[in-house]
């Protein structure tokens, strides 16, 4: 399907040429690479890569410090649940807080969290401490998260489309290389991620300081309802309410399938790196060209059910090593899909301003991620293993189902007509 102003360029007189060599240039004939882009958006992508960094990194040192701390894997999992709820929460205020400080001193803020709460998270002696830390990083975490979304989009070349691929490689490569940091520096002490993401979030605040130019305050200041008020359209609620269900399977694999294992850190690690590697390639390469061939709608309603499927497996054979090795590794590539599809889609559908969008997407999708760990540790003691992620797989189902009642909406943000 080759433009006007692209593919006639080999079929003309070579006098012709001269006027048609601009073509590549101009947005609507060619694509330009979403990795040719100043160095402020590199700066801010460096630190989302760090920040998405915190969700998988403490992924292979969770059964060290349950069994180092003497804490079961039901209080464990509260790592992720005190960061995700309160990640969750705090997104209800990043509108507001950035339309008064600006995007720069709110990136900076986030930024100084979490490098504070990452060392003292390091330096804790319980691990009820270390989930109360987690709970400040989470905060730093929301603040940040929602705003170099912003930034990245309002600063990228390439446009749109080409900041969310930008956005989405940083979350992958971020999301593959957590788990094997966290490996490594795991077994030389659980501590060691928490100081090694505190060193590399102090790096990436000195970058967004010298590089990122200064930004200016909003056109108006947000109101700390928007968010919430923005519920009320039907598509972008009904998408949220997708991600929550999606995320409940995500982060319940994510923040139990550890203790099925029974592996080291670094061979942890080594498993949520190649499981992150392909998030990373499936968000950047797998999910635009399976949109390009199958329309966002399609390919979203396979890619849950897949995911369903996916954790299905885990939950039938949890105790079976090798098949919960592989079904997690597989799991990246409906995650990756799912990142980038369902969060251009929600800037696409939503009738609100796109940060307000972020802002109530982030707050019901982590509220499931949130919960979910903490439930499936709470089912596995009343239960058994097969429980959590058997309901894990019912809930991406039904995710898939619901997606379904808004298939127009989606069908119009591919073709840049949403309903």
């Amino acid at each position: 399907m080759s433009q006007p102003g692209t593919g006639a360029g080999s079929a003309v007189p070579a006098q012709a040429a001269p006027p048609a060599s601009p073509a590549p240039r101009q947005p609507h004939d060619a694509t330009p690479s979403p990795f040719r882009q100043p160095r402020a958006v590199w700066a801010v992508a460096f630190a989302c890569v760090v920040s998405f960094m915190g969700i998988g990194l403490v992924d292979p040192i969770l059964p060290a410090i349950s069994e180092q701390l003497d804490a079961s894997p039901s209080q464990v999992t509260l790592l992720f649940t005190s960061y995700l709820v309160v990640t969750a929460v705090a997104m209800l205020v990043t509108g507001w807080v950035s339309s008064r400080l600006g995007a720069k001193r709110t990136l900076l803020s986030g930024l100084a969290l979490i490098v504070v709460f990452a060392a003292l998270a390091g330096a804790s002696g319980s691990v009820n401490g270390i989930i109360g830390f987690r709970a400040g990083w989470g905060l730093g975490n929301a603040l940040f998260i929602a705003t170099s979304l912003a930034v990245i989009v309002g600063s990228a070349s390439g446009g749109f489309a080409g900041a969310i691929v930008l956005y989405e490689t940083a979350l992958g490569v971020g999301i593959a290389t957590g788990p094997l940091v966290g490996g490594l520096l795991g077994e030389v002490s659980w501590r060691g991620p928490f100081f090694g993401v505190s060193v590399l979030m102090l790096i990436a605040l000195v970058a967004t300081v010298v590089l990122l130019p200064p930004t200016p305050r909003g056109d108006r200041p947000e109101s700390l309802t928007e968010p919430l008020t923005a519920l009320r359209h039907r598509a972008l609620a009904t998408t949220s309410v997708t991600g929550l269900l999606y995320n409940w399977g995500f982060f319940t694999m994510l923040g139990y399938a550890p203790f099925l294992m029974n592996l080291s850190a670094i061979k942890l690690g080594w498993v949520f790196f190649g499981w992150g590697v392909l998030v990373a390639l499936f968000a950047v390469l797998g999910a635009p060209r399976l949109r390009d061939r199958l329309g966002t709608p399609v390919t979203l309603y396979g890619n849950l059910v897949l995911m369903a499927a996916t954790l299905a497996v885990i939950g039938v054979w949890a105790d079976h090593r090798a098949v919960v090795i592989v079904a997690v590794i597989v799991s990246g590539v409906f995650v990756g899909v799912n990142n980038t599809l369902v969060t251009t889609a929600v800037m696409s559908i939503a009738p609100v301003p796109r940060p307000v969008a972020s802002a109530t997407y982030g707050f019901v999708r982590f509220i499931g991620g949130g919960l979910a760990p903490y439930a499936a540790g709470k089912l596995v003691d009343h239960y058994n293993v097969h429980v959590p992620f058997l309901l894990g797989a019912v809930m991406v189902a039904l995710g898939a189902v619901l997606l379904a009642t808004v298939h127009r909406q989606l069908a119009g943000a591919d073709t840049g007509h949403p309903a």
